[in-house]
């Protein structure tokens, strides 16, 4: 993976909904990629592993979170990202607020599904395997849109 240009999915506590955008996005974007895929959470307490759902959801597609661990959104995370892209437009204003320069290139992941019935993507911690595989799809649907988006950047 080369370096130089940062995709940053946010949540909450980053173990669910960001995790699993990650995963789903490196994936997309293959091993020649010149995008690093990252992600950390808002209110994260380090460390933690995915939840177990997330990880069961992520398996049925092939791809292993089990090594996933938590962070905390940093300054230094925020400087490093090209673009950051957050769950919930509550995600998106309470990171405008804390870091006002970073607001250009904030984005709502569902801001990139044509297709979208809402503009965020709920919290499934604590619910069964289904309400994370239907999580996995919505971010998923949102990932070819996103993709593009990544491909007519020059940064």
């Amino acid at each position: 993976m080369k370096r130089g240009r940062l995709l940053l999915f946010v949540c909450t506590g980053n173990v669910c909904r960001s995790p699993m955008a990650e995963y789903l996005m490196r994936k997309r974007l293959g091993h020649s990629s010149d995008w690093a895929v990252a992600s950390a959470g808002l209110a994260a307490l380090g460390g933690m592993t995915a939840s177990r759902n997330a990880i069961d959801a992520l398996a049925e597609q092939g791809l292993d979170m089990s090594r996933h661990r938590s962070r905390q959104l940093t300054r230094d995370l925020i400087d490093a990202a090209n673009v950051i892209v957050v769950m919930t437009a509550s995600h998106r204003d309470q990171l405008r607020m804390l870091f006002r320069d970073a607001r250009e290139k904030v984005f709502l992941l569902r801001s990139f599904d044509p297709a979208a019935d809402a503009e965020d993507v709920e919290d499934p911690i604590g619910a069964d395997v289904g309400t994370y595989r239907q999580i996995r799809d919505t971010i998923e649907a949102a990932l070819p849109g996103l993709t593009e988006f990544l491909r007519g950047l020059h940064v």
